[in-house]
């Protein structure tokens, strides 16, 4: 039995022991190439082989620190040239301090290891620490930089490398995220590159921070509208809607989009909630007295829609739904007298409000004459209850096409 244990032990000598001089030799190669002051991307490659050659060197420190020399190496030689306005790869320049950062990542993990005595001893983190928070700033600029190239994909990694920094043990101390104004401004670009990926996930993941830019926190919640609504979150997706609105009445995105949820939910109470309160701050802006003219007439306040539309075509004659609506009200209101026991009685009321009904439907249809389907029906039967033949055989030709 000993003798087996000792042939074991003696063959996995002979295996491990080619291994380590190969490796040996690797390492002294690339430490030369940096020594000569030249081939410090040789000296890289030839560490990068070493860990995707055997999985078990990727616990060897003296790997990574030479592999941490050779790139800041390049990233000086390359620095250089562009101090120089000599011509250099750009896009390699940036790709070098984000390199710099995985391998001094990877580098602190392994120096904070305990030792056979269960002792940790850091010997390259306060060094290393200093010299990639010089080059931090490289990382926004290179997330930028693939942004411009509408490269979503890379400026997020270079984005999110810079805000996770503060997260690891290798920049103990510097609080960056208490310290450092750039990371709300950083976030927001992360949050747009996720956004034009269409990728909820990574839209969504550093939107607190954000938001905290005050000068896009707008176009943040925006972005994370979009994202609750690829993930079919209606909750956070209202949620967020309110939000925007809330804190930005007056933007584009967040109203129209309230006022359609709630009217595709049937809910015009809302809608017209929503419309008092941005009228509140804005009471002359077109957009909100229009949903509030919609969703009056969605509640059958027949009488107060016809009066903010009323209201509307006085700021803007040229804008079509407000006839339309006025229009509705009063056909609406006809049916409703058609409707009672004795409608007889109102015969001259409802034709009155046919009366009334028509120029408005009219003019909507000069205004939106490819709305064939709105104004259509109610001119059919507005000219058929006001006996006009010929307008009604036109009409009727139209609708026949519908």
């Amino acid at each position: 039995m000993k003798k087996q244990q000792t042939m074991v032990l003696l063959l996995l000598l002979l295996m491990i022991t080619p291994c380590l001089r190969a490796q040996k030799k690797e390492l002294s190669q690339a430490r030369s190439y940096i020594k000569s002051g030249k081939d410090y991307d040789k000296a890289e490659k030839l560490m990068t082989d070493l860990l995707e050659k055997d999985a078990a060197n990727r616990t060897n420190e003296k790997i990574y620190l030479i592999w941490f020399q050779a790139v800041t190496k390049q990233y000086e030689a390359a620095n250089e040239k562009l101090y120089l306005k000599q011509k250099y790869d750009t896009a390699a320049f940036f790709n070098l301090t984000r390199r710099l950062y995985t391998i001094g990542e990877a580098l602190d993990t392994l120096d904070a290891l305990p030792d056979e005595k269960g002792r940790v001893k850091m010997h390259y983190r306060e060094d290393h620490a200093r010299l990639l928070d010089q080059l931090r700033l490289n990382l926004y600029y290179g997330g930028t930089y693939h942004l411009r190239r509408d490269n979503y994909a890379t400026a997020y990694d270079f984005f999110e490398t810079y805000l996770q920094a503060g997260e690891k043990p290798l920049f103990t101390g510097y609080d960056y995220p208490q310290k450092d104004p750039r990371i709300p401004e950083v976030a927001y670009w992360a949050e747009y590159a996720g956004y034009k990926m269409q990728d909820a996930t990574l839209t969504l993941r550093y939107f607190d921070e954000a938001v905290r830019d005050t000068a896009k926190a707008r176009y943040a919640m925006q972005y994370a509208c979009e994202a609750y609504r690829w993930q079919k979150d209606e909750q956070r997706y209202l949620e967020m809607l309110k939000r925007g609105f809330d804190r930005y009445p007056d933007f584009p995105y967040f109203f129209p989009r309230l006022i359609d949820y709630y009217q595709a939910q049937e809910r015009p109470d809302s809608a017209l909630y929503y419309a008092d309160q941005a009228l509140r701050t804005y009471p002359q802006e077109q957009l909100f007295l229009l949903a509030k003219s919609v969703a009056l007439l969605n509640l059958e306040r027949y009488d107060e829609c016809i009066d903010v539309s009323e209201q509307l075509i006085s700021r803007n004659d040229t804008l079509a739904e407000p006839y339309f609506n006025i229009a509705t009200a009063k056909l609406n209101q006809a049916l409703v007298l058609e409707q009672k026991s004795q409608p007889r009685i109102y015969r001259e009321q409802i034709r009155q409000l046919y009366m009334e009904a028509r120029p408005y439907m009219e003019a909507y249809r000069k205004l939106a004459p490819d709305e064939k389907r709105k104004w259509a029906p109610s001119l059919y039967r507005i000219y058929l209850n006001l006996n006009m033949g010929r307008q009604f055989e036109e009409i009727d030709k139209v609708m026949k096409k519908l």
